[in-house]
């Protein structure tokens, strides 16, 4: 009798232990939840720009023309010899011999397509892929660094190739490519603008508080974009580099969180 009366009391001890274990728990967590929300609201979070426009100062223009002729031979000794013209063209219009470079000769086969008629069905004609010769093709490439003269006469010449086709040779020109030598400088003097920037922000926002800005508890970089002057592109998210434009503008982001005193 005794032992079933221990074991009633027991019984109604447990779902008691349960309750108030649970009870305490829930007082942990809200008080837990209650400290973190009073943290975030002593702090501010900003987001500050640095922005700067700038000239390239490197330049890469390449071109190609090529060749076709039934026999590999003959294609190759044709390539050598417009290269010659095509080199002799370049010296003429100002350019030295070291300011461009040739790349290998490739050869491509080429194929034509022919029909074949089935007279027994005029809509089941075959067709056959018939050898028509060798083309071979080759590209001369101009670039130069920090060299504002030689720029200026490869973007003027880039205009004037059309003048090779009185000597039998069509040059394909490719856009000219503008880069910046000092990217990590460059770089480096935005992120100082952009924390600059922010820092600022902060102080303006929280004088119409009368609050205090504390310590940097927390400092994140944007994506860093380059994009030619007066480009409206939208920002995104894995970056742009505008290798187009020569007059180009690079922005960067910086977000910065700080304590309130």
């Amino acid at each position: 009798m005794e032992i079933n009366n221990v074991q009633k009391s027991n019984s109604r001890l447990l779902p008691a232990i349960v309750i108030g274990l649970a009870i305490i728990l829930t007082a942990w967590i809200l008080g837990n939840s209650f400290k973190n929300r009073n943290e975030n609201l002593d702090s501010i979070s900003v987001v500050g720009l640095g922005t700067k426009d700038f000239v390239s100062d490197e330049i890469l223009w390449t071109a190609s023309f090529s060749v076709k002729n039934y026999d590999i031979k003959e294609a190759y000794n044709k390539m050598k010899s417009d290269q010659k013209i095509v080199s002799d063209f370049f010296i003429e219009k100002g350019f030295k011999a070291s300011d461009f470079s040739f790349g290998a000769v490739n050869f491509n086969k080429s194929f034509r397509e022919i029909r074949k008629e089935n007279p027994e069905n005029p809509y089941q004609n075959q067709y056959e892929q018939v050898f028509d010769g060798y083309e071979a093709y080759q590209t001369i490439t101009f670039k130069t660094q920090k060299n504002p003269e030689l720029m200026k006469k490869i973007e003027d010449v880039s205009s004037k190739t059309s003048e090779l086709i009185n000597s039998g040779i069509e040059l394909t020109s490719n856009p000219i490519q503008y880069t910046y030598s000092d990217l990590p400088s460059l770089k480096q003097s935005l992120i100082e603008s952009a924390t600059k920037d922010a820092r600022e922000r902060a102080i303006k926002i929280i004088e119409t508080g009368d609050g205090n800005l504390g310590k940097l508890k927390n400092a994140s970089m944007g994506v860093f974009q380059i994009t030619g002057q007066g480009s409206t592109e939208d920002f995104s998210y894995g970056g742009i580099y505008d290798t187009y434009s020569k007059n180009k503008t690079a922005r960067i982001t910086v977000r910065l969180e700080y304590e309130l005193d």
